[in-house]
């Protein structure tokens, strides 16, 4: 099959034919007919996250057809098309079994554990506890997003956050993990404010519902305190970063929800927090990682009734032969929306 695959960290990924997977016997192989780049493909690459061997596939995003059901599979059969989400529970743990697969103890990642879906077929292992269906009316380039950002952000909001109607909301960050809260949060009633660097970035975020939008490079937590009036309530960092996520804690009232949604590795994995503010004001900080497959229904339902629209979020189409220069550029540029590979 072919499929993008790196050697070494850091070097040029190249497009390759490898062999195709087989499924085992709790598991499936799917047919890729969409899957996204992402930043924390580009983490992968980059060398930060150490589950990975080398020579590696990356690829986390991704939607399909099953192509091939391994002997012990139950619920699914050949051609059903389907998603993934980016964690993949094992089913006997203590947190699989209290329904928390996204903290999963033996957790694996597409792309991360194993080859992943820059590739015409992927491998999933427990396919039972971790494929999802996907409607029929879902095309599969907007089904490749929910996998990570979207069911991630959902899970920061609705899950994590517990955000409700009238609340007042900060995203730092408006890629397509932050896009997507800001959506969903919208959606859940909130007034949302955006924050970003890239003027293109913050007008969508307008057309998604944020009540306002500011500039990252002005006093940010400033700004979003003269907006509340005190302060946010809920404030998510989307995109992972020092700057960001200390903007995220310092623009919060007392008593407020800090989530950190997006990842900070590398140079970034120990940054100092404003411990003062935290303590004083009883600030919470939670991590928010993945969603579970069997939390997957009630994002969809909100989908199908038009109370969510990811499709809105799918920015450039790509293909495979182009996904090594996204992959390698994504901490330069990143364009409005989701990169997907949609052609292979």
């Amino acid at each position: 099959m072919k499929a993008v695959l790196f050697e070494k960290f850091q070097t040029p990924p190249k497009v390759v034919n490898v062999e195709e997977p087989t499924p085992d016997a709790q598991g499936v192989v799917l047919k890729v007919e969409a899957t996204g780049v992402c930043r924390s493909d580009w983490h992968g690459w980059m060398g930060h996250d150490s589950d990975i061997e080398l020579p590696h596939i990356p690829g986390h995003e991704l939607a399909g057809i099953v192509e091939a059901v391994g002997k012990d599979v139950k619920n699914w059969k050949v051609g059903d098309r389907v998603t993934v989400p980016f964690i993949c529970g094992c089913g006997s743990c203590s947190e699989c079994h209290a329904g928390q697969q996204q903290v999963c103890l033996h957790q694996e990642q597409p792309g991360f554990t194993h080859w992943g879906s820059f590739a015409e077929y992927v491998p999933i292992h427990q396919a039972d506890l971790n494929v999802v269906a996907l409607p029929e009316t879902m095309d599969f380039a907007t089904a490749a997003s929910l996998g990570c950002r979207f069911a991630t952000s959902f899970r920061a909001v609705i899950d994590q956050g517990k955000v409700s109607a009238g609340q007042w909301v900060a995203v730092h960050g408006c890629g397509g993990v932050g896009l997507s809260a800001i959506m969903i949060a919208q959606a859940a009633g909130a007034n949302v404010i955006g924050v970003d660097l890239d003027p293109a970035k913050l007008a969508l975020a307008k057309e998604l519902g944020a009540v306002a939008a500011i500039d990252g490079k002005t006093d940010v937590v400033e700004a979003i305190k003269e907006i509340t009036k005190g302060g946010a309530h809920v404030s998510l960092d989307a995109l992972g970063h020092p700057v960001t996520m200390t903007n995220s804690i310092l623009c919060l009232r007392p008593r407020g929800k800090h989530i950190q949604v997006g990842l900070m590795l590398g140079d970034h994995a120990a940054p100092a927090v404003p411990m003062p503010k935290i303590v004083g004001q009883e600030i919470e900080l939670l991590g928010s990682h993945g969603m579970q497959a069997h939390r997957y229904g009630a994002m969809l339902d909100m989908v199908k009734s038009g109370t969510l629209n990811p499709a809105r979020l799918v920015g450039d189409k790509i293909s495979l032969d182009q996904a090594p220069d996204a992959l390698m550029n994504m901490d330069k540029f990143q364009s409005v929306g989701a990169t997907v590979i949609t052609s292979f």
